[in-house]
C-alpha cells in the first residue's frame, strides 16, 4: 500500500509540475523499506521506460517483513523471560508474538514504567538494584539492542506487532524464534530452556514476506547510507540487502556507504549531499561512484554544510545470524 502510494504521488506531481529532467526515489527508516519495494514494484511503466532513474536509501530497513522484525521478536521474549511483566502473572496471558490482547492497548508511559519496575532503565547506572543491574544487562547482551532504544524497541514489539497480527494477519503468527539459540546472558541454558518459544504460521509469514520482503529485482542505479552503530534498524540490514541483490544478479546496481555514527533519524548533512551528487552524476555521465569517491565527495560538502563527513569507505557490515 505504502509503495503504490508512492508512485502515485510520482505521478500526481508529474501531472501537476510537467515531466521532470530526473525522478529520483528515497526512503529513510521504514520509508527505506517502502522506496526498495517501489522500485521493485514501479520501476518501469508500461512501455518498459523507467519511472525512476535513480534510488537513494538511507537508514533503511532493507532486511524486509520477513527478517526486519525478528530481534524484536526475540525482544519480547527475552524480556518476558526476565521481567515476567508484560503480561503480569494476574493480567490475561497470551504470546508474547501478538504484542498485546486482541483489542488492548498500552500507552508508552505504561510501557516505560514496567521496563523501569524491572531494569531501573530510567535511574541513574548507580541507583539501580543489584537484581535491575543484573536483568538490564542480560537482556542487552542477549538481545544486542542498545540501552537507549529499549523501550522504544518494546513499544514497537508492544503496538506495531499487535497492528500487524489483529489487522493485517487475521490474529496469526508471522513471527518465529522456535529454534534460535540465545546466547550472551549469565545463563544461557537457563534462558533457552525457559524463554517462550513459537512457530511462525506459514500462511502469515507468506503474507508478511509477500507485502514487506524484497527480491533484489531493481532496474536503477541504488545507492545506501547507514550508521554503524544505528541503534534502532540494525546495519546488518544493509548486509542482508546486499545478498539479496547479489543473488538476483544485480549487485552491479548497488552501492552502499557507512559512516561512523550512532544515528538513525538525520544522519550528517553533508553525507546526503555526498549521495545526491554522486546519484546524479551516475545517472548523468555514467561514472558510478564508489564508497571512495562518496567520501570524497563528502569531504567537499562538508566545507558548505559546516558539518563533519564521518563516511566509512572500507567498512563491510556481516549479517547478525539468530
Amino acid at each position: 500500500m505504502a509503495a503504490a502510494d508512492t508512485d502515485a504521488l510520482r505521478q500526481i506531481a508529474i501531472a501537476l509540475l510537467g515531466e521532470p529532467k530526473h525522478v529520483l526515489l528515497h526512503g529513510q527508516s521504514w520509508g527505506g523499506n517502502v522506496a526498495a519495494k517501489t522500485a521493485e514494484l514501479y520501476a518501469l511503466d508500461w512501455r518498459g521506460r523507467k519511472n525512476y532513474d535513480g534510488v537513494v536509501l538511507t537508514s533503511g530497513l532493507l532486511a524486509g517483513g520477513g527478517h526486519g522484525y525478528d530481534f524484536r521478536a526475540d525482544l519480547r521474549a527475552v524480556y518476558q523471560y526476565y521481567c515476567k511483566n508484560h503480561p503480569r502473572a494476574d493480567e490475561v496471558q497470551y504470546p508474547v508474538w501478538q504484542g498485546l490482547p486482541k483489542g488492548a492497548k498500552m500507552s508508552r508511559d505504561e510501557l516505560q514504567q514496567r521496563v523501569d519496575e524491572c531494569t531501573g532503565i530510567s535511574l541513574a547506572k548507580d541507583k539501580r538494584s543489584p537484581e535491575q543491574a543484573k536483568t538490564l544487562t542480560n537482556i542487552l547482551a542477549v538481545t544486542k539492542v542498545p540501552e537507549k532504544t529499549l523501550v522504544a524497541h518494546l513499544s514497537w514489539a508492544t503496538g506495531l506487532f499487535s497492528d500487524i497480527v489483529w489487522r493485517r494477519m487475521d490474529g496469526k503468527n508471522p513471527f518465529a524464534n522456535a529454534d534460535v539459540q540465545y546466547k550472551g546472558s549469565d545463563d544461557d541454558a537457563a534462558l533457552n530452556k525457559g524463554v517462550e518459544r513459537f512457530k511462525a504460521d506459514p500462511q502469515a509469514a507468506r503474507l508478511m514476506a509477500y507485502d514487506a520482503d524484497l527480491t533484489g529485482q531493481i532496474v536503477a542505479p541504488t545507492i545506501t547510507l547507514h550508521a554503524k552503530n544505528d541503534p534502532t534498524v540494525f546495519v546488518d540490514h544493509e548486509a542482508i540487502y546486499r545478498r539479496t541483490v547479489d543473488k538476483a544478479g544485480n549487485g552491479e546496481l548497488l552501492v552502499q556507504n557507512f559512516s561512523d555514527e550512532a544515528e538513525h533519524s538525520k544522519l550528517s548533512t553533508p553525507q546526503y549531499a555526498a549521495l545526491f551528487s554522486a546519484m546524479l552524476s551516475w545517472i548523468d555521465k555514467g561514472e558510478k561512484p564508489t564508497p571512495q569517491t562518496v567520501a570524497a565527495l563528502c569531504e567537499k560538502k562538508a566545507e558548505t554544510y559546516k558539518e563533519p563527513c564521518k563516511l566509512l569507505p572500507d567498512f563491510v557490515p556481516q549479517i547478525q545470524e539468530r
